[in-house]
């Protein structure tokens, strides 16, 4: 028999070890699910997993679909940690988008060295109004912030879908849903001549040493430290939670917002009503299992962003449907969830015998 006994204080071993189990049990998950679907598991979990890196600029497009990823995983570490539940990044990625890509089409022709920074600062003030709104509802009236940052993310896809389907289409785009390409001067600057490879891909891991030494290093850090760990003694030390809620809100929503312009600037080149493929919800994944920790929130994303790499591969050399990804990540987060049992916990092995007496 086995019995679950409580260890009295929290594992350091597992709060790294229980990452590294979830993800050996995801893979024989999706191994065994791509065995029922008629697929060789072993080659479906190569293609998946390791096929992309070792594709021609497979490297490039691994750390560009990871900025976003990671930019918004760092933010949500923040609030999360801080017993902030902001669940609504998806939104606050498009609105920045929409805010930011509004920019560029109402000034085609600014130069760079201007249009661009204005272009950033308008789609991550974007994502904090967003956030705001969230946090505003949850100190004036105590609203739950999980419901309200949800419910403010469909309502922003359905503004992106008026948005590029009315006033905003393009009048040359054979009426597909998308807004007109942005021009050469309101892109994000590329690092690499004739690739994807922008910004964002240094803007991230900054961001995540910015909120890693803010956290662990700063008295601001430490109040959002005590307040996660416990609210009352918070109120209690002479910290204001509301001030607290405003600051993590408005940082979480911001790097989101700021993902969201990069995106459609440095991946789209316009708008689409296929901006996002969720990476809002994956984000959320992505800082749970970097542990809420800024630095860890890097090879989280890298490796979620992997799995959008590898759902395409599987897609098309394997006949797979496209909602593998998100099976896969799903089945990740209950393996991580699970796994997180053993922080707190420990399983003892009993004799049967000695059980039974």
């Amino acid at each position: 028999m086995f019995k679950i006994e409580a260890r009295g204080q929290e594992s350091t071993v597992w709060r790294y070890a229980s990452p590294l189990l979830a993800l050996l049990l995801t893979g024989a998950t999706a191994g065994l699910i791509f065995a029922l679907m008629g697929r060789p598991p072993l080659l479906t979990v190569y293609t998946f997993l390791i096929a992309p890196l070792i594709q021609q600029d497979g490297i490039d497009a691994l750390v560009v679909k990871a900025a976003p990823l990671i930019m918004m995983g760092v933010g949500l570490s923040l609030a999360y940690r801080a017993n902030v539940w902001n669940i609504g990044t998806d939104g606050q990625f498009t609105l920045g988008a929409i805010c930011g890509g509004g920019v560029a089409l109402a000034f085609p022709d600014a130069p760079a060295w201007c249009l661009y920074p204005a272009m950033m600062c308008v789609g991550a003030a974007g994502g904090m109004l967003s956030a705001g709104l969230v946090a505003w509802l949850r100190v004036s009236f105590n609203a739950n912030e999980i419901l309200t940052s949800l419910m403010f993310a469909y309502i922003t896809q359905y503004l992106l879908v008026w948005l590029v389907t009315g006033p905003w289409r393009d009048p040359m785009g054979f009426g597909f849903p998308q807004t007109a390409m942005f021009s050469d001067t309101a892109l994000a600057p590329r690092l690499i001549a004739d690739s994807n490879v922008h910004i964002g891909i240094v803007l991230a891991p900054l961001a995540a040493l910015g909120l890693w030494f803010m956290l662990e290093k700063t008295l601001l850090g430490f109040q959002f430290r005590v307040l996660g760990q416990s609210a009352r003694a918070a109120r209690f030390a002479g910290f204001s939670e509301s001030r607290l809620v405003w600051i993590a809100m408005a940082v979480s929503g911001g790097l989101a917002g700021l993902a969201g312009l990069l995106e459609a600037t440095g991946t789209l080149g316009q708008l689409t009503t296929t901006l996002s493929p969720g990476y809002g919800f994956t984000a959320i994944i992505v800082a749970f299992l970097g542990r809420l920790n800024p630095l860890g929130v890097i090879p989280a994303g890298l490796l979620l962003a992997l799995t959008y790499l590898g759902g395409d591969a599987a897609q098309i050399n394997l006949g797979l449907p496209n909602a593998i990804t998100g099976i896969f990540q799903g089945i990740l987060l209950f393996w991580l969830l699970g796994c997180d049992i053993l922080l707190l916990n420990r399983i003892r092995w009993i004799p049967v015998v000695r059980a039974a007496r």
